[in-house]
């Protein structure tokens, strides 16, 4: 029997940076092509909780134009269940109705130089989920997909906090591939919040000499040798580069992966690695970094490396989640109803309690 669709749903809508309400709003209607579905979990990233504070890479500033649009509401880590799609879009995308599906962050247009070459990722309009009118996000009862959208199955039989992982842990996936990481190597990868747990998890994979983790909790870095890492570091108490450079002879890092959007992270990185190393960043930063980049280039002749989104990568952080390879009941922290979103936004603000934050919408 098919699913009661109601007229009205529950949502977060975004007004501004600093405003955030739940509203009582008009669920989607599906257009031809697209797919509706019902939130089942909406992961809460850092990203959403700069953009919430107002950080400038998402509202603008003297640098850039704002990017980030009001009336959207927030959330690119999710599932949900399929509840209503036409045949068009039953075969483009191979799922039915009641199946557990996510779809990655980016819409791409498919009409940009970007994405005719197969850079999707990095598509010239960019439209990601919950952060453009064209395309809300997941905090709300509902949301559609559109027809661009990269539609992915995953199973029902996991928890859906655990199954929304899947969009973070692609990111981190894509960072590690960046890195082209060799047996050889030892990896340090900074901080062991979601992004970098997924981070010492597919660097593992790779199977270098060791991977070392960094972060100031305790709780945090144990759970980070269950991710994968053989050596932790807790900065506060102990030194960075010199643990390393003990470690490798004195050379340093081979490879840095930085997850923490702090920018202390950044000169420490760079201190870190050998001559010739690799600096992979993915963190997402509320202000300015300064570092001396002579150490890039005359000092060390650096390779720095952006990351964004996980292109190519979503299958394989799939695979990764139904496995039960990840420690995610550790993981996945915080289950929170939609009414406590701003709760959310302040346990991810904190990072003291928190690992993973989701808002569970029914």
């Amino acid at each position: 029997m098919p699913e009661q669709i109601p007229e009205k749903m529950q949502a977060v809508v975004c007004h501004g940076p600093n405003d955030y309400r739940l509203e009582e709003v008009a669920v989607p209607e599906r257009k031809p092509g697209e797919a509706l579905i019902r939130v089942e979990a909406v992961g809460i990233c850092a990203s959403d909780l700069k953009c919430y504070h107002g950080a400038a890479k998402f509202w603008g500033d003297e640098n850039r134009p704002a990017w980030t649009e009001t009336m959207v509401i927030p959330g690119h880590e999710f599932v949900g269940r399929v509840v209503e799609l036409d045949d068009a879009a039953a075969s483009r995308w191979g799922i039915a109705v009641g199946d557990r599906v996510t779809s990655e962050q980016i819409v791409p247009c498919w009409e940009c130089r970007f994405c005719k070459r197969g850079q999707y990722h990095m598509c010239q309009p960019h439209d990601l989920y919950g952060f453009k009118r064209r395309t809300p996000g997941a905090m709300a009862g509902y949301m559609t997909y559109p027809v661009e959208a990269l539609v992915h199955k995953i199973s029902g039989d996991i928890p859906p906090a655990h199954a929304a992982f899947v969009e973070p842990l692609s990111c981190s996936l894509h960072a590690v591939e960046r890195a082209q990481i060799t047996f050889e190597d030892t990896v340090v990868v900074a901080g062991c919040g979601p992004i970098g747990l997924g981070m010492i998890a597919g660097a593992r994979a790779k199977n270098p000499m060791h991977v070392i983790a960094l972060d100031m909790a305790p709780e945090k870095l144990a759970l980070a040798k269950k991710c994968g890492a053989d050596i932790t570091i807790n900065i506060a108490e102990e030194d960075v580069e010199k643990i390393v450079k003990d470690l490798t002879g004195g050379y340093g890092a081979d490879v840095y992966l930085e997850g923490t959007g702090h920018p202390s992270a950044v000169p420490q990185g760079l201190n870190a690695l050998r001559k010739l190393g690799r600096y992979v960043e993915y963190g997402v930063f509320g202000s300015d970094v300064t570092v001396d980049w002579s150490i890039i280039s005359d000092d060390k002749e650096l390779d720095v490396l952006g990351a964004h989104l996980g292109p190519y990568c979503w299958p394989a952080a799939i695979k990764m989640i139904e496995s039960g390879v990840l420690p995610l009941d550790e993981i996945c922290t915080h289950q929170l109803p939609l009414s406590e979103f701003q709760k959310g936004l302040d346990l991810v603000g904190s990072g003291k309690e928190s690992v993973k934050v989701s808002l569970i919408p029914a």
